[in-house]
């Protein structure tokens, strides 16, 4: 779908992401002006790493009026704290829930190109009430999977300290620090339990290429008692190998001729535009040329705004109905192709679970390579074709449809029995369903579930961004 990439320089940095980092907004022409270099790109001082974040935001943040310029840079010991005093007054709107951060640019490269990352491969979710902790998935590729961890595994100690007690001297935070850093080599010993059955395991971190669809049950066919569904379980899109996977998976639902589809995207915190594109492309057989999404900038940079149409792909079917489960770590990418298709579908579009995050902007990525700096900054806002897009308080408050249920962790994805699937299912075979409380035309959207969250550590790595929840 995407056709034009924007390429933007601060000393020619290119413009890798949006909607949470990844590729650029497609139909973005031209080089824009580089923002100033803040004192030269071989230095590397804060204070001089403070003076380019400040010129890059002067000149690109969406937000420009919500900028407080007026802070002290010398008040601040990092640059991301600085940043964080630069976007409050956004922040404080609920605007920018810290979007603009700053990065390393290999790291995250290295994540995009190869879904390469260091830990122990699995996404943990914390019982809020009960001071438990659970993988809610385990990844193939990372070293836990083998040791045994899956989906539902709780985690009872690490290394001698019960997570009872970390949970109730520190909360989630106190069980993330005892984790460890997200460094090769570093090594745990967990007593874990699967159903009735507990064992002690040690396991080492190690670099692991994220798989963005699971070999397991990333794609299913099944069946919702009138006929065929199709099931794509996303867990990112910030991987660019995620692309062709989504093209095999709807190549299958093509043969078989089905039109109705899950989107699991329950823990999906987003990345690329250029695959939320072409995962809008997919499923839209019959609209090329109609409007996916706009890319709005601030005023100054409107001459940077751009239009993405669907385009015609080999792979597409003609979705008639889908529903999208999400929960309050679904955000971004995975939000603005569930806003697209609302024009399209009204009602045959479902949003099954609670609500979203709510992040209808998105970052261009600034580099500072001398530092192995990038900047990711909000700098644009997209729209559907009904130039909708302001749900910064989640999805469930612009859908026509809505339909709550818990998330299932003791059953495995692509069950018809666990809980979110199956409603999903209802809702395709046009069976009845609860709303989620608020959803419709009450902007004042709560979600259920909510006593089970992801853990996500105070200062997450590029991975932990996008991929919200992994350790």
């Amino acid at each position: 779908m995407s056709m034009g990439r924007a390429i933007i320089s601060s000393v020619l940095a290119v413009s890798l992401a949006a909607c949470g980092g990844g590729d650029s907004p497609s139909g973005g022409g031209g080089t824009p002006t580089p923002p100033p270099s803040g004192g030269g790109t071989d230095t590397c001082s804060l204070s001089a790493r403070q003076d380019w974040v400040r010129g890059v935001l002067n000149e690109w943040y969406l937000f420009p009026d919500l900028l407080d310029t007026s802070v002290n840079k010398a008040n601040y010991s990092d640059v991301q704290s600085y940043i964080d005093a630069l976007v409050a007054p956004a922040r404080a709107q609920n605007k920018d829930r810290f979007f603009t951060y700053l990065t390393s640019i290999k790291e995250e490269n290295d994540l995009i190109n190869n879904g390469s990352n260091a830990g122990f491969g699995i996404r943990l979710i914390y019982d809020t009430g009960a001071n438990r902790v659970y993988v809610a998935e385990s990844f193939e590729t990372g070293p836990a999977f083998p040791a045994g961890f899956d989906r539902g595994t709780e985690i009872i100690s690490i290394n001698g300290q019960s997570v009872a007690s970390l949970m109730a001297s520190g909360g989630p935070s106190a069980v993330s620090q005892a984790l460890g850093p997200s460094d090769p080599g570093v090594t745990r010993t967990f007593v874990i339990r699967n159903g009735s059955v507990e064992q002690t395991v040690s396991v080492t971190k190690t670099e692991y290429a994220l798989d963005p669809i699971s070999d397991r049950y990333g794609v299913q066919i099944l069946n919702d008692g009138t006929g065929e569904v199709g099931y794509v379980n996303l867990r990112t899109f910030i991987v660019s190998d995620a692309g062709p996977q989504l093209r095999a998976a709807f190549q299958q639902f093509r043969d078989r001729g089905i039109t109705k589809v899950i989107l699991d995207l329950r823990y999906n915190g987003g990345g690329l535009v250029s695959v939320a594109e072409l995962l809008g492309d997919l499923m839209a057989d019959g609209r090329e040329g109609q409007v996916f999404s706009r890319t709005v900038l601030r005023d100054s940079k409107s001459s940077e705004n751009s239009t993405a149409l669907f385009q015609n792909q080999a792979e597409q079917i003609a979705a008639t109905k889908i529903a999208v489960i999400g929960r309050a770590g679904t955000a971004s990418a995975s939000e603005l192709v569930t806003n697209s298709f609302i024009p399209y579908l009204g009602g045959n579009l479902a949003l099954i679970g609670t609500n979203t995050y709510g992040k209808p902007v998105g970052q261009y990525a600034f580099d500072r390579s001398a530092c192995d700096d990038r900047l990711r900054a909000v700098t644009f806002k997209t729209v559907n074709s009904a130039g909708n897009g302001e749900y910064f308080s989640g999805l469930a408050g612009v859908m026509d449809a809505t339909c709550r249920a818990d998330d299932g962790i003791f059953k495995s994805f692509s069950d018809p029995s666990e809980a979110s699937i199956s409603v999903a299912l209802d809702f395709l075979a046009g069976r009845s369903c609860t709303a989620i409380a608020g959803s419709g035309s009450d902007p004042s959207v709560q979600s259920v579930g909510t006593r089970k969250e992801l853990l996500q550590p105070a200062w997450p790595t590029a991975a932990q961004r996008d991929v919200p929840g992994i350790f």
